[in-house]
C-alpha cells in the first residue's frame, strides 16, 4: 500500500509539472517576447516530462507483467533488482515482488516435498493402488499393484485386456464402495475396492487391491482346526468308555467265565476278540491324539536366526536318510549372512517336513537332487525346497494342504497343513509349484 501511494504521488507530481509547463509556455507566449524560442523550449520541456512519465509508467507495467507471468507459469526464479534509480518507490516495489516470489518458491518446495513424501509412502505400502480417469488414463500405480498383477508398467487400463481381461472389466465398471474378488492367472485372490473423487473438474477413480491369500488360508486353517477339535472330542468321548468296557469284560472272562466253563477254546477266542478290540480302540485314541498339535500349536518365540545355520542343521539331521535314499543336496544362500526373525524350532520343523517329503518323491530316478535356495527380495526372505522327483498330480496339488489328506501309504496328512499354519503365524506363506515327471518346488515366504 505504501509503494502504491508513492507511485500515485510521483505520477501526480509529473502530471502537475506538465500542466504547469503548458500554462507557463502559454503565459510567456502571451507576452509576445521570443514566441518561437519559448514554444521550442517549452515543447522540449513538456516532451521530456511526458517521456519521463511514460518511461516511469511503462517500467512499472513491465515489472507487473513480468511478475504476473512468473506467477502464471510458475516460474519463481525471476529476481527483481533492488535498485532506486527511479526512486524509492521502485526499490520498495522490487522488494515486495521478490518477497512474494520467495514465498511462492517456499510454498512450491513444501508442496513438492509433501508430494515426494506421499509418493514414497504409496510406493512402499503393501496394498496395491491404482488411480485412473474417465478415459482410462492411469495416473498412478504403485509397486505393490505391479507385483500383484505381474506387470512392470501400466499407462492405460486397456493394456490389461491381454493378461487380465476380467480385471479390466471389473475396473471399468467398479462402483464406489463396492468390494469385488479377482483371481490372478497365478490363482492369487485379490480384493478390489473403489472410490471416486473429483479433481480439477474431472472424475478420478481410486482402486485398492489387497492380496487376501493369507486371510483365506487363515480362515481355512481355523475351519479345519475347529472340525478337528470337534472330531477329536467326539471320538475320544466314544472310545474312552469302550476301552474301559473292554477292560471290564476281560476281567469278567478271567475271573468268572474261564473258571465256570470247560470250553477253553471259546474262552481263548473271546479273550483274543477282546484283546483285538482293546488294541484297535487304543490305536484309534493314539491316532486322534496325534493331531493335537494341529489344533494347539504354540505361539512362535521370535529370535534373529542365521538362515545358513538353520538349514545346515536341518540337512545334518536328515543326512543319514538322504544318503540311504541316494539323494544329493545342494544349498545356495545369497547373501551368505542372510538372517531373519523366526521361531527356530518351528521353522526347522517345516523344513524337515519339506526335505523329507522331497526325499520320498523319487521312484526310478538315478540323479536324485534336492536344491535349497535362500535369498531376500523386497524385504521378504524366500526359502525354496526343490526336487527333481515325480511331481504332484494336478488333482492332488489342490488338496495337499488339507488336513488328513495324503498321497503316501504311511503318511498322516498333517505335515503340510501344520507347516502352512506355522508360516501363517510368522506372517508368511507356504506355496507349491509342481509338474508331473519334472519335480516340485515348495516356497517359504517370510
Amino acid at each position: 500500500m505504501i509503494g502504491l501511494r508513492h507511485f500515485s504521488f510521483v505520477i501526480g507530481i509529473r502530471i502537475v509539472l506538465i500542466i504547469i509547463s503548458v500554462f507557463v509556455v502559454i503565459w510567456l507566449a502571451s507576452l509576445q517576447t521570443n514566441v518561437g524560442l519559448i514554444y521550442v523550449l517549452g515543447g522540449i520541456f513538456i516532451i521530456v516530462q511526458g517521456s519521463l512519465l511514460y518511461q516511469y509508467v511503462t517500467n512499472v507495467n513491465r515489472k507487473l507483467t513480468y511478475f504476473l507471468e512468473s506467477v502464471r507459469y510458475s516460474d519463481f526464479t525471476i529476481n527483481f533488482r533492488h535498485d532506486n534509480k527511479m526512486g524509492k518507490t521502485f526499490q520498495e516495489l522490487n522488494q515486495q515482488f521478490n518477497e512474494v516470489l520467495h514465498a511462492f518458491r517456499q510454498a512450491r518446495a513444501e508442496k513438492e516435498a509433501n508430494l515426494q513424501y506421499l509418493n514414497t509412502i504409496v510406493q512402499h505400502i503393501g496394498t496395491g493402488l491404482i488411480t485412473f480417469d474417465s478415459t482410462g488414463q492411469v495416473n498412478l500405480i504403485n509397486n505393490a499393484a505391479l507385483r500383484m498383477l505381474g506387470i512392470y508398467r501400466l499407462h492405460q487400463l486397456s493394456e490389461l485386456k491381454d493378461k487380465h481381461p476380467r480385471l479390466f472389466e471389473l475396473l471399468s465398471n467398479l462402483d464406489s464402495g463396492v468390494r469385488e474378488l479377482y483371481r490372478t492367472p497365478s490363482d492369487q485372490p485379490l480384493a478390489l475396492q473403489g472410490a471416486a473423487i473429483q479433481m480439477r473438474g474431472m472424475w478420478v477413480r481410486i482402486v485398492v487391491l489387497q492380496n487376501i491369500q493369507t486371510e483365506l488360508q487363515q480362515q481355512e486353517v481355523e475351519s479345519w482346526q475347529n472340525l478337528t477339535r470337534v472330531l477329536r472330542h467326539e471320538i475320544m468321548n466314544s472310545m474312552t468308555p469302550i476301552v474301559s468296557l473292554v477292560g471290564t469284560m476281560r476281567l469278567i472272562v478271567n475271573e468268572d467265565i474261564e473258571k465256570s466253563t470247560t470250553d477253553q477254546e471259546a474262552v481263548n477266542d473271546l479273550k483274543e476278540a477282546l484283546q483285538t478290540l482293546e488294541k484297535r480302540s487304543k490305536g484309534m485314541m493314539q491316532f486322534v491324539n496325534a493331531y493335537r498339535d494341529f489344533t494347539t500349536l504354540p505361539k512362535p518365540v521370535f529370535a534373529n536366526v542365521s538362515v545358513a545355520e538353520l538349514i545346515q542343521e536341518v540337512v545334518q539331521l536328515l543326512q543319514t536318510d538322504l544318503t540311504a535314499s541316494g539323494v544329493l543336496w545342494k544349498l545356495t544362500i545369497k547373501p551368505e549372512n542372510l538372517s531373519f526373525k523366526v521361531d527356530t524350532s518351528q521353522i526347522q520343523q517345516v523344513l524337515i517336513n519339506l526335505v523329507k517329503n522331497a526325499s520320498e518323491s523319487f521312484s526310478s530316478q538315478t540323479n536324485r537332487l534336492i536344491t535349497l535356495n535362500a535369498y531376500q527380495t523386497d524385504n521378504l526372505t524366500i526359502i525354496e525346497v526343490q526336487d527333481n522327483g515325480d511331481g504332484i498330480e494336478p488333482e492332488a496339488i489342490e488338496n495337499i494342504f488339507i488336513p488328513f489328506y495324503t498321497t503316501k501309504k504311511t503318511g498322516s496328512g498333517i505335515g503340510l497343513s501344520l507347516s502352512r499354519q506355522i508360516l501363517q503365524q510368522h506372517n508368511g506363506q507356504l506355496t507349491v509349484i509342481s509338474e508331473v515327471g519334472k519335480g516340485t518346488v515348495f516356497t517359504l515366504t517370510i
